[in-house]
């Protein structure tokens, strides 16, 4: 959420931040609103001062011996008033809450501008995309071979955009995600974290998927109020929502394997074939909570411990910088990795990194305590994926395949392949 203080002090240059995103700020309504809040909030105090005055009068009347019946009535219509006033102010204050809620964050000054993908800016490339002596296919027919990859069982338990992954293909799935988490615990000074799949609204709603992204998700019908986590980002992050940690705790640095589930909605008709957009797929995310002044560094080497993943596994891939219009809702900053695939013979999002500044803190009220200052001030939080496995799985059984439709096992990864060199 954005600073209060920054809506009301520069609201201009607020909107001109927001547009380079695309986003339409209702100005007027926002007036509105913020009139009415100010107007209530103003009645209730005056109110509030009035009850108390005359509370204090009849104390006074009373110790003189005097009547008092007039008096009390005052206090007692005050009182009504006042509680109508309350409810007034508490229903406007709802809504002007709920109108800030659904403001994205403003995109850093070094976020390129633009309004899609076609305008995000790369960065940099790693690895030349192999040359292939024959055709390559694609993950889905690879696949097909001793059905490693199975979408009809899979539709027919849970429907379209689901997946099931036989013998070796399951076991590769699982080694991918073994060494994504040991690299980043053993070399990138990452905590190993178990969190619960299954949240409260009110995590979402810190790290920035509700209200806005409610038909995203995938909700448990019933007595419970708990979603399925759309990433781990999600636990992470509010684990210390309504904390104030200490300066020597930080930086915080976590790592978590976990499934995700999205419904994408707003994907219909988009990556129909193979595993490139599902419902559930599984990723190792990386969270990252920081002092304000350190957040910038922290994400060119989050980035970093993202592109260690795909250079182990000697994967081509390139870094993008994404444009305002291409960013996620709590970002100020984003990189992508796109990782090279010969079945599409185009490279593939395969990680998205995000500094979002405070937004995310002050949803959560998460706060570290400066010592310059000894006061609770908002931390920055980053967050970014290390990497999809699904998706990894893909590229690497596309740019591994060899004519016979077996596949070459990174060096990296045969130790967690029980030393074989192909499937």
């Amino acid at each position: 959420m954005l600073d209060p203080k920054l809506l009301r002090g520069d609201l201009t240059e607020v909107i001109k931040k927001l547009r380079r995103r695309g986003f339409d700020f209702n100005e007027t309504r926002y007036i509105e609103l913020e009139a009415e809040r100010k107007s209530l909030q103003s009645i209730t105090q005056h109110l509030q001062a009035e009850r108390n005055q005359a509370s204090k009068q009849i104390g006074l009347l009373k110790a003189k011996g005097e009547a008092v019946g007039a008096i009390m009535q005052r206090v007692e219509n005050l009182g009504t008033e006042l509680k109508d006033n309350e409810t007034q102010l508490e229903a406007i204050q709802q809504l002007f809450l709920d109108f800030q809620l659904r403001i994205p964050n403003v995109p850093h000054v070094s976020v390129p501008d633009g309004v899609g993908e076609n305008e995000n800016v790369e960065v940099r490339r790693w690895g030349e995309p192999r040359q292939f002596t024959f055709k390559p296919k694609d993950h889905v027919a690879l696949g097909e071979k001793n059905q490693r990859i199975d979408f009809e069982r899979a539709a027919k338990i849970s429907g379209a955009r689901f997946v099931v992954l036989h013998h070796q293909f399951a076991q590769l799935q699982r080694a991918l995600a073994n060494f994504m988490m040991d690299v980043q615990t053993k070399q990138n000074g990452y905590e190993e974290t178990y969190v619960p799949y299954l949240v409260h609204d009110h995590c979402l709603l810190g790290t920035g998927q509700l209200p806005k992204f409610r038909e995203d998700q995938f909700s448990i019908a019933g007595d419970f109020d708990f979603t399925l986590i759309p990433t781990a980002e999600v636990p992470l992050t509010n684990l210390y929502r309504d904390e104030i940690i200490e300066a020597q705790q930080l930086p915080i640095r976590m790592v978590a394997q976990t499934p995700c589930f999205r419904s994408e909605a707003g994907s219909y008709g988009k990556d129909t074939r193979g595993m490139i957009r599902q419902h559930q797929f599984q990723k190792v995310e990386l969270v990252q909570i920081v002092k304000p002044e350190d957040s910038y560094q922290a994400l060119e080497e989050l980035v970093n411990h993202a592109e260690k993943i795909l250079q182990s596994l000697e994967l081509p891939y390139r870094v993008m910088a994404l444009c305002a219009g291409d960013m996620g809702f709590s970002a100020a900053k984003t990189y992508d990795l796109e990782v090279w695939l010969p079945g599409q013979n185009r490279y593939r999002e395969i990680s998205s990194c995000s500094n979002c500044e405070d937004f995310q803190a002050r949803r959560m009220q998460t706060r570290w305590r400066n010592p310059k200052t000894g006061k609770p001030e908002l931390v920055h939080t980053l967050n970014g994926s290390g990497l999809a496995v699904g998706r990894t799985l893909v590229a690497l059984i596309e740019n591994c395949q060899q004519e016979n439709g077996d596949i070459s096992i990174p060096r990296a990864l045969q130790p967690y392949m029980n030393d074989i060199e192909k499937i």
